[in-house]
Order: structure tokens, then C-alpha cells, then sequence
């Protein structure tokens, strides 16, 4: 990066100083359709209409206020986000509810964040106007509709923040407990973008393709942000054209040759199992450099499965890029090197089962593998801490990860006692003193490398045995074909002889005439040949039902309170007797 843009503080000052060097230059590129329907938006014009955006919030609400940004996934999007920077008030992304969608989530966020203002489009607030007027929440806020303003609006004088200004709250997704806002400052926010840049290896010349939710630390920080602060063009698609037809992103990588994009697994495994030969045969993905995979556990099966199949268009398993992060970090706590393979390694999974001691094995009769999420960020610490005892743990030891450094946000909005427990927690003998987040992800550290195990509240104890809910998962759509991938929970219920597993699985929407038996009896077979458990409950359930989260994250804690209070959309049930 340029001296003279490495030494900028905030977004506001990085932006500002792209747009009056290079006001020309394309940063944004974004695909209607998911392939020709452009538009784009250039530093020049992002600043102007972000100082727009300012001002008319300066006129309206004092600064420091919290905003909400309700625009669909677009260059519209963008500018609101910038705006709100520019304006020196708190950005709150949020999940643009879909027509006659309940709007709890947003009512949820808004009690939390007590915005005075939401920006969006003239298209949402139509689709709105109906709930926010008999909204006693969302009624009283001032709703400026940014696509009405017009090319001689009044721009606002540019203020650049100080590094330690609160920026945005970015809510969690709710995937264990209810979303909270994680305080993110300018200094946050320029310190994992620095760390993103070195990492990835990003220079000018990258070129940068997103489909994730701009409302989402990876959408946000890694798609819309990390572009900017590099220098580099970056091609955006709606997460909707994705989910739609996978083929598009691979399709828009291939045409723009991109040589940066990335996704959760799930999204691999989709590209996978939709794209057709024929389809594949018209790509050329040899540019690819950096294909990151994080949000979620990693499989080496997904690596090992989307590199073959998509190897004869060019890609290199070389450019698959594991990487661990979060929210409450900003965004990445450790990734890998580079153009190198991703670390895969086979383990004992009894051992790690029973001991929560992670010993290599090639020969165990229950091999676990997992995919290591590369090393510390630099200028951070990863340290893994037992829970309980608040002790740092030997290498190979299966603890709770816990992550320092300038990356770290301020804390929970609101929830002071959350954020003295969670994000300045000390290390038992630590003579040091820092202060570290716990993640809440349990995971282990060998050779330097970062490995994943699942969640400390998804973890399940059944008869002394430590079991993680993605892994029955992956058993259980694997047993039979009628079920679908991604679309299953796992989760414990406390019975008089203790916890027990139940399951709850969606059916594909395209199987007809299912035999639920034989779909519930293979269930049982695979996870006792495959876990050592017997499920007590296995919940069969219709296509699409299973709890989400706006990011597609399972809800666990969701899908087991739905089937305690018989809620599911069930097809087939089993129980013990």
C-alpha cells in the first residue's frame, strides 16, 4: 500500500484521499443479474454522494447517532455505509426484511441500538411503509430514502474521525443466543484490514469478486471494505442471485478474472453438487490466488471434493484459503499462507472424544480430520484457555480459543457486565495482564496451526464423551439420499438418565414417496456406527423449515426449542422407548 494511504486513521480519511488522487478509478462493480446487468461506482462518486448522505443526516440528527442502513445488497448499500462514516454517526447494518416478512429481528436491533435515523431505498420503504406506521419502533425514526436525493443536494464538509470513535455496530447473527451489537471503532476496523491485506497477500493489482450479505462482518468488512482500503476493484452480486443459481459466481470469477472470492462451506458444497459438467467446461478459474472459506467448520471432504471437480477449468487446490474469524474481532483472527495447500490432518477421535486431546493418527478406528485455519493474525494472540479453569492449555489441547490485539472491538452495546466477561478476560499465571476476547469456539493449537473443533455452547456430553454438532450433522444428511445437505440439527436434551441426542433433519424438496422408516432407520444406523450414540429423538422435517439465521447459519438453539414445544414441521418422528 501507498505511504500516504497506509497512514490513514479511518475509512473517511482513506476514502477521501482515494477519491482526490484517483477519482476516476472504478472501486465498486456492481452485477444486477449476476453477470451483465452493471452498474458502477467509482472513489469519485462514492465520495460525493456519501458527503451527500452526511449531509442531510447532520441537518436532522446529532452526531454520534446510531443509523440504520436498510438497503438491499448494491451500490447503494455502500454509499449509506460511507455516509453514515462521513456524517460522524454509528452505522447499524441490518437485514433488509422481505415483503410482508415479520420484522423481529429489526424491532430487536433497533431496542438495542436506538437508532434516530434509517437510511434505505424508495423501493424497500414502500415495501415498509405499512409496518413502520404501526410500528412503535421503527414510526418514530427518520427515514431518508438516499436514492431521492439529487445530484445537487448539498454535500457536507469532510471531518475525519479519531481511531478510536465507535464506526458501526455489527450484530452477531444469532446462531447461539440473541444478536447483540459488537462495537467496532475506526482503529478496529483499519487494524483487521490491515491484517486481511497482509495476509491474503492483496495488492492493487487483485481483483475481488463478493456475493455475501454486505449486513455481515465477511460480506461487509472482507467484500466492501478490504477493497477499498487496498485499492483494488471488487465485483458484487446479491446473495439471492447466488443461492439461486451458484453457477453465477463462479461464472462472474470467470469472466472478470478474479483472482480473490470466498464463502462458507456450504457454498462450496453447493457449487459442487448444482454446477453441471457442461457448465464447468466454460470456466476458466486459473486466476484464482485466494479463495477463502470461513464463517463456519470447515470440511476437508468440501476441499478435497470442489478442487476435484472444478479442477479441469483451472483451479488449484493451492488457492484454497482456510480462515477463522469473527464479529467480536472485527473479522480475522488466523489464516494460512498463500498459493500453499490447506493444512488437512487426520486425528483419533476417540482420544479427542475422551481426553479433548488432539493426538495425529492415521490408522484410529474413529479418524476425525480437520482443516487447520492457518496461524495468529500478525501483531495478535491466539491463545487456547480452558474454560473452566481459565488455565492456558498445552499444545493439542482442546480448549476455548481466545484472541488480543488492536482488532478486538470495544465490546456488547449496551451489556457492560457481557463485555467485561467476554472481552477482557484474563489468562490464570498470565503475568503479561492482557486482556483477551473469548470467542465462545472451541479449537486446539498444534505446530502453530489453528484448528476449529465446533462451539463451547453446541458442545455435547453424552455418556463422557465430547461430540460436536457439525459432525452428526455431516453423518446424518450423508445416510440417506432423500435428505438434504446442510439443513440438519444436532443438539442435547436433559433427560432423568441424562443428556441425549436428538436430531432434526430437513428432507430434500425433491424427494417424493420417501420411506420415513427406512430414512429414520438408516439415521440411527449411521450415527451409531459412526459416533458410538444412539439418537433418542429424530425428527424428520418438510424443505426449508429448519431454523436460519439472516447469514444461513443452523440455529440450534432455535430448532431445539421448537421441537420441546412441538413446533417442528415434521414428516416423521422417532422416539425411544
Amino acid at each position: 500500500m501507498d505511504k500516504t494511504y497506509a497512514k490513514a486513521q479511518s475509512l473517511v480519511e482513506l476514502m477521501s484521499l482515494r477519491a482526490e488522487r484517483t477519482p476516476e478509478k472504478v472501486g465498486y462493480l456492481f452485477l444486477k443479474d449476476g453477470l451483465n446487468d452493471e452498474s458502477s461506482l467509482t472513489y469519485g462518486q462514492l465520495d460525493r454522494k456519501a458527503r451527500q448522505i452526511a449531509a442531510h443526516l447532520r441537518e436532522r440528527i446529532e452526531p454520534g447517532s446510531r443509523v440504520l442502513i436498510n438497503h438491499a445488497p448494491g451500490l447503494d448499500y455502500i454509499c449509506s455505509y460511507y455516509g453514515c462514516l462521513y456524517a460522524s454517526m454509528v452505522a447499524v447494518p441490518v437485514y433488509p426484511p422481505r415483503f410482508n416478512q415479520k420484522l423481529d429481528r429489526l424491532n430487536s436491533i433497533v431496542t438495542s441500538a436506538s437508532p434516530k435515523a434509517a437510511l434505505t431505498s424508495k423501493q424497500i420503504m414502500d415495501s415498509l411503509r405499512a409496518g413502520i406506521a404501526e410500528s412503535p419502533l421503527l414510526g418514530p425514526l427518520s427515514w431518508v430514502e438516499t436514492d431521492a436525493l439529487g445530484e445537487d443536494a448539498p454535500v457536507a464538509e469532510t471531518i475525519f474521525p479519531r481511531a478510536d470513535a465507535l464506526a458501526f455496530l455489527q450484530y452477531t447473527s444469532g446462531s447461539t443466543s440473541e444478536p447483540k451489537g459488537v462495537m467496532l471503532s475506526h482503529g478496529n476496523m483499519m487494524a483487521n484490514l490491515q491484517v486481511i491485506q497482509s495476509c491474503f497477500g492483496l495488492g492493487a493489482e487483485s481483483r475481488g469478486l463478493v456475493w455475501l450479505p454486505p449486513y455481515h462482518d465477511m460480506g461487509l468488512i472482507g467484500g466492501v471494505l478490504e477493497p477499498a482500503y487496498t485499492g483494488f476493484p471488487v465485483v458484487l452480486m446479491s446473495p439471492f442471485t447466488f443461492l439461486q443459481r451458484p453457477y453465477r459466481w463462479l461464472q462472474a470469477a470467470s469472466k472478470y478474472k478474479v483472482t480473490t472470492t470466498g464463502g462458507p462451506n456450504f457454498a462450496y458444497d453447493l457449487c459442487a453438487r448444482r454446477i453441471s459438467d457442461e457448465q464447468i467446461a466454460e470456466l476458466d478459474l486459473s486466476a484464482l490466488e485466494v479463495t477463502f472459506c470461513g464463517a463456519e467448520p470447515i470440511r476437508s471432504e468440501m476441499i478435497e471434493r470442489f478442487s476435484a471437480r472444478f479442477a479441469s477449468c483451472g483451479f488449484r487446490a493451492e488457492s484454497f484459503y482456510p480462515c477463522y474469524g469473527l464479529a467480536e474481532a472485527t473479522l480475522m483472527v488466523s489464516g494460512g499462507v498463500k498459493l500453499e495447500l490447506p493444512v488437512l490432518q487426520t486425528f483419533d477421535g476417540d482420544t479427542l472424544e475422551h481426553q479433548g486431546n488432539a493426538v495425529p493418527a492415521t490408522q484410529a478406528k474413529n479418524p476425525r480430520r480437520l482443516v487447520g485455519c492457518g496461524t495468529e493474525a500478525p501483531n495478535h494472540k491466539v491463545r487456547i484457555v480452558d474454560p473452566v479453569t481459565l488455565v492456558q492449555c498445552a499444545e493439542g489441547k482442546v480448549g476455548e480459543i481466545w484472541f488480543s490485539g488492536p482488532s478486538v472491538a470495544q465490546g456488547y452495546w449496551q451489556r457492560p457486565e457481557d463485555t467485561e466477561t467476554h472481552f477482557k478476560a484474563k489468562i490464570e499465571g498470565d503475568a503479561s495482564g492482557d486482556g483477551f476476547l473469548r470467542t465462545g469456539d472451541l479449537g486446539f493449537l498444534r505446530e502453530n496451526q489453528l484448528y476449529v473443533t465446533g462451539r463451547l455452547k453446541d458442545l455435547l456430553i453424552i455418556h463422557g464423551r465430547n461430540l460436536y454438532p457439525q459432525d452428526i450433522e455431516l453423518t446424518v444428511e450423508s445416510s440417506h439420499t432423500s435428505l438434504k445437505a446442510g439443513a440438519g440439527a444436532a443438539f442435547a436434551v436433559v433427560l432423568e438418565s441424562g443428556e441425549r441426542l436428538v436430531v432434526v433433519q430437513e428432507l430434500d424438496r425433491k424427494s417424493k414417496d420417501v420411506d420415513l422408516d427406512a430414512v429414520i432407520q438408516s439415521i440411527r444406523s449411521s450415527v451409531m456406527e459412526h459416533h458410538g450414540v444412539s439418537p433418542y429423538a429424530i425428527s424428520i422435517i418438510e424443505p426449508n423449515s429448519i431454523p436460519l439465521t439472516s447469514s444461513g447459519k443452523i440455529q440450534r438453539h432455535a430448532a431445539r426449542k421448537l421441537f420441546l414445544g412441538g413446533e417442528l414441521r415434521e414428516r416423521g418422528r422417532f422416539i425411544e422407548n
